[in-house]
């Protein structure tokens, strides 16, 4: 069975939700998890429903206006949390290290491959995931000057053993995985961590294509998806 993965993401110490990544316009979660938009409670409700981790962005790190980080550590001891707070370098993961149990190097906020390189020299792979950022079917990166295919030249090399292939566009949408990408990104189909418009269709395709996990959260917080079935 494909594992699926909750995704909440926090914004002012409240899981929010939104789409196509327009930060702006998120409102309050409403999930059948929990009775409110608390993020403590809702890996309570998820917990009791079978999940055995969780990935939480927080978008107040991510946009460099404040944190949740220790709503963050709280939930960490709930279910343990992979963790996005928008690492920029070797040093921004080193301080999130104690926060969660694993943590993400996302293309939008990576400062350089160097950095990349070094996170991965000093901590184990079993601790970090690399996040493919897409937008409008290219790579999503502020300040890397690179496309799609040099990056994944420098996976191939650097060998991380999991990779979310996130499509931004597609959060929240429901509207199902990106069949172009997936197609681009065949080659590291056993690592690869789906993420970004899942519904309940797209989950039972790329099960049979042979994808091992996924990122859910609208249809997962709607009832529409279970996280066992």
């Amino acid at each position: 069975m494909i594992k699926k993965i909750p995704v909440i993401d926090l914004k002012q110490h409240q899981a929010v939700s939104g789409k196509s990544g327009n930060r702006d316009t998120y409102q309050l979660l409403k999930t059948v998890f929990a009775s409110s938009s608390n993020p403590v409670e809702i890996a309570q409700g998820l917990k009791l429903n079978g999940a055995d981790e969780m990935y939480i962005a927080d978008l107040d790190l991510i946009e460099s206006v404040g944190h949740n980080i220790n709503d963050i550590k709280m939930v960490n001891t709930i279910l343990p949390v992979i963790f996005d707070g928008g690492v920029k370098n070797c040093e921004s993961f080193d301080f999130f290290i104690d926060y969660a149990y694993k943590i993400i190097v996302p293309t939008e906020t990576l400062e350089s491959i160097d950095e990349m390189k070094k996170i991965f020299e000093k901590y184990p792979k079993e601790r970090i995931v690399v996040s493919v950022d897409i937008k409008d079917d290219e790579l999503y990166a502020k300040n890397l000057d690179l496309g799609l295919v040099e990056f994944k030249e420098i996976l191939k090399e650097i060998n991380p053993n999991e990779i979310i292939l996130l499509d931004i566009s597609g959060v929240g949408t429901e509207k199902g995985y990106n069949k172009k990408l997936l197609e681009e990104f065949k080659d590291f189909k056993e690592k690869l961590i789906m993420a970004g418009g899942l519904n309940k269709e797209s989950l039972n395709e790329l099960e049979a294509m042979g994808i091992k996990k996924v990122l859910i959260g609208t249809s997962l917080h709607s009832g529409e998806v279970k996280l066992l079935d």
